[in-house]
């Protein structure tokens, strides 16, 4: 028989052993599972640090909440550093409350050593590995979204222009499938260079001063639209003299001449790197505008 005296007490510990268990797993799903994204090594790794192993964090919404779409998110920073915080977590917070796995991306960039192509290496292997773990994430691989920040929605963007169908002969099963994005979300984004309202930081850090022509007009995303370039959101301010609007136009105009569904919203106020834009009167209401153009895109409604 048990022993009654130490019974209450065992029972006591038990409990709040569980409860302790219960609130570690809260936690760890409200900051993400973070992952390598290149267990085996990054392609061009220069060496084997923590600067050279890209990586991905997966948020996952609650799973009565789940609508089956998955995000791959892009914080800016000038392909220099990466804002992980206000347009990493934050957008990642936001996505899973209505609905949205996030996979935020922290990619390669020039403060770690790295320029072109290994963010857009990092973007497409991001977009691959959700796809080929569809099934254990209960996504929809026809509902896998790119979004980015900044020079984070310049390399949105180039995901969105440069893809391909997979490698069915690689070793690695994850590069057998598509790393198209199906829609895309451009917040603020970097989009063209060699212009007069190219943000040059970001260029020179992408790709050097003396960049070839070619490569430059390659990375000049709206030189690179087709009718193949997924449905895109867009968002800007008018304030914005870092990365002018001019950036968004022109990729608008690109995607509006190519029969490819998009919508911009341009907002008055709000200088670079606002965000969610929280406290910004009018430009707040950009994630709503978001959600409403995702939600008549067919992305938010339950995978069956």
């Amino acid at each position: 028989m048990p022993n009654m005296k130490t019974t209450p007490k065992h029972t006591i510990y038990m409990a709040s052993f569980f409860c302790g268990m219960l609130l570690l797993c809260a936690i760890c799903n409200a900051e993400g599972t973070r992952e390598l994204l290149w267990p085996d090594g990054a392609p061009g790794a220069k060496g084997t640090t923590d600067d050279d192993k890209p990586t991905l964090t997966v948020h996952r919404p609650a799973a009565n909440a789940a609508t089956g779409t998955a995000i791959v998110v892009c914080p800016g920073g000038g392909y220099g550093h990466l804002a992980t915080v206000h347009e990493g977590d934050d957008i990642a917070n936001w996505l899973n409350s209505i609905g949205i796995t996030a996979a935020v991306l922290e990619y390669r960039h020039r403060n770690r050593g790295y320029g072109h192509p290994a963010p857009l290496q990092d973007a497409q292997r991001a977009i691959r590995t959700i796809r080929a773990r569809a099934e254990e994430l209960n996504i929809d691989t026809n509902r896998i979204g790119i979004l980015g920040f900044s020079a984070g929605g310049h390399l949105a963007s180039t995901a969105a222009t440069h893809f391909d169908s997979g490698n069915p002969d690689a070793s690695d099963p994850i590069e057998h499938v598509s790393c198209r994005p199906d829609f895309a979300v451009l917040c603020y984004a970097v989009i063209a260079f060699d212009e007069p309202y190219t943000h040059k930081g970001s260029q020179r850090n992408l790709i050097g001063e003396n960049a070839p022509a070619e490569l430059i007009r390659s990375l000049s995303n709206e030189k690179q639209v087709t009718a193949e370039t997924p449905p895109t959101f867009i968002f800007q301010t008018d304030e914005d003299t870092t990365v002018p609007a001019e950036n968004s136009v022109y990729f608008y105009l690109a995607l509006r001449n190519a029969g490819v569904p998009a919508e911009m919203h341009i907002y008055r106020t709000g200088k670079h790197g606002v965000g969610l834009a929280r406290d910004i009167p009018g430009t707040s209401d950009w994630s709503h505008a978001c959600e409403r153009w995702m939600k008549g895109m067919g992305l938010l409604e339950r995978k069956k």
